[in-house]
């Protein structure tokens, strides 16, 4: 049977055998691609955080994705440097930390990413983590617009505040901890990007936001190539949208659905992924929306995102 499929193939005009060929290549391709991502969505065991150290900092960690990534890095066990602007929420939060993990040991640092001055924040921080072997940073604190708006009607105030939580924040708490990190030989950083930036071509009407996500993202592709040989993992992660504060105030979300998980579904995903790829969509059903975006022409998407960004413009 087989030598008949030979010496039948051997009959064939060169151009034929050269479409077959490449056919078994793509599908060849493309079932590896498919368990290759069966296989980070749902085979692979989340890396034992503590041989990074026994530490981890969250910013943004009062609320929604930064909130969820507290409680479930306090489940593995680690001890949480929570940083957030507000004292009163953040003592709320340690403290229903420390109800349901006991042995967690906690400290806060209240930082006001949005300040003019955040040199005392960021000094007192310094302070906390000074002798802490902080072995995972989440760089979770980001803000964006209060409602689509044309680049030239964001009022001054909005876009600066953007700048200075998304991009001056990240960079800042991450050089704060980095050389500690390079001393120890050892640690993960993961920042939070956005599909704003990243899975669609554009994202107007949130221009400045999208543009801070895309600096986020960049820095850490950066990093992971410059301290991978250092013992450090740095990793930008990519969701789409998650049933959160900001996604109710900006998208009107009010609950999660398949394609929009809540921020505890959300975090019990993006854990798994910490450490691996430089960057990575950590949800299933966001990872297969990329898929199909990235199979669509780039001017499509950027009309239905205009389209949907005037839509609630019109709310």
């Amino acid at each position: 049977m087989i030598s008949l499929c030979i010496d039948t193939l051997k009959l064939q005009p060169f151009w034929i055998l050269c479409v077959f060929f490449l056919g078994f290549l793509s599908f060849f391709k493309n079932a590896i691609s498919l368990s290759k991502w069966i296989y980070i969505s749902f085979l692979r065991q989340p890396k034992n955080f503590k041989k990074y150290g026994s530490w981890a900092l969250i910013t943004g960690s009062t609320d929604g994705v930064g909130k969820s990534f507290a409680f479930q890095l306090a489940k593995k066990g680690l001890n949480l440097v929570l940083v957030s602007r507000n004292h009163q929420k953040l003592e709320e939060v340690r403290s229903e930390i420390q109800e349901k993990y006991p042995n967690v040991e906690i400290k806060n640092v209240a930082i006001d990413f949005s300040g003019d001055n955040i040199g005392d924040g960021l000094r007192e921080m310094e302070e906390v983590i000074k002798e802490l072997d902080i072995g995972i940073l989440i760089n979770n604190v980001g803000v964006t617009y209060p409602g689509a708006s044309y680049f030239h009607e964001v009022d001054r105030n909005i876009w600066m505040n953007l700048v200075k939580v998304n991009v001056r924040g990240t960079t800042l708490v991450t050089k704060a901890v980095l050389p500690g990190m390079l001393e120890r030989k050892k640690g993960a950083i993961v920042n939070i990007g956005s599909g704003a930036s990243i899975v669609v071509p554009s994202h107007p009407l949130y221009a400045i936001y999208a543009a801070t996500k895309a600096y986020v993202d960049q820095l850490s592709r950066c990093l992971y190539v410059e301290y991978k040989g250092r013992g450090i993992d740095v990793q930008c992660q990519v969701p789409l949208y998650v049933s959160t504060k900001m996604a109710s105030k900006v998208a009107s979300i009010e609950k999660s659905s398949l394609f929009i998980p809540s921020a505890d579904d959300y975090v019990k995903a993006a854990i798994g992924q910490i450490g691996c790829e430089a960057r990575c969509t950590p949800f299933w059903t966001h990872s297969l929306q990329w898929w199909f975006a990235s199979m669509l022409p780039e001017a499509v998407l950027d009309a239905w995102r205009l389209s949907i960004g005037i839509k609630r413009m019109a709310i």
